[in-house]
């Protein structure tokens, strides 16, 4: 895992751009990819961080929510143009999963990819605790 010194300032949003962030990450990102259904259908490739490391520059009021199932995960999409570029996850409610197709400077061939067996979501959703802790 890269470490704190490795972090940098990426920049993303959804869109139309009515939705701006900040992220604080590696250069290099470690991300998730899931299989449940939600994840599946909307291309989503994950990268959860601590609260302290997302900034909303702009936009909360573009913002709308979706919940399912617990309603614990907070699926927030763009009004406009449809795009969930964050969102608040159920396996860390105390962080920000980013889709990191969503940065301004993504770029596939920098992602370390691990997969996550969401269709089997309470066997497994333990092995995310940890993303969204300060290292």
């Amino acid at each position: 895992m890269a470490s704190h010194s490795d972090e940098i300032v990426h920049e993303g949003g959804c869109h139309c751009k009515a939705v701006r962030f900040q992220v604080r990450a590696p250069s290099r990102y470690e991300v998730v990819e899931c299989n449940c259904s939600i994840c599946t259908m909307k291309g989503f490739i994950h990268l959860i961080v601590p609260s302290t490391k997302f900034n909303l520059l702009q936009g909360e009021d573009a913002l709308t929510t979706y919940t399912f199932n617990t309603g614990v995960a907070k699926h927030l999409f763009c009004k406009f143009c449809g795009i969930s570029s964050y969102y608040i996850p159920r396996s860390n409610p105390d962080g920000f999963d980013i889709n990191v197709r969503c940065l301004d400077d993504y770029n596939p061939d920098t992602l370390a990819i691990s997969k996550f067996d969401g269709q089997n979501w309470e066997a497994h959703a333990s092995t995310l605790e940890h993303l969204s802790k300060e290292t």
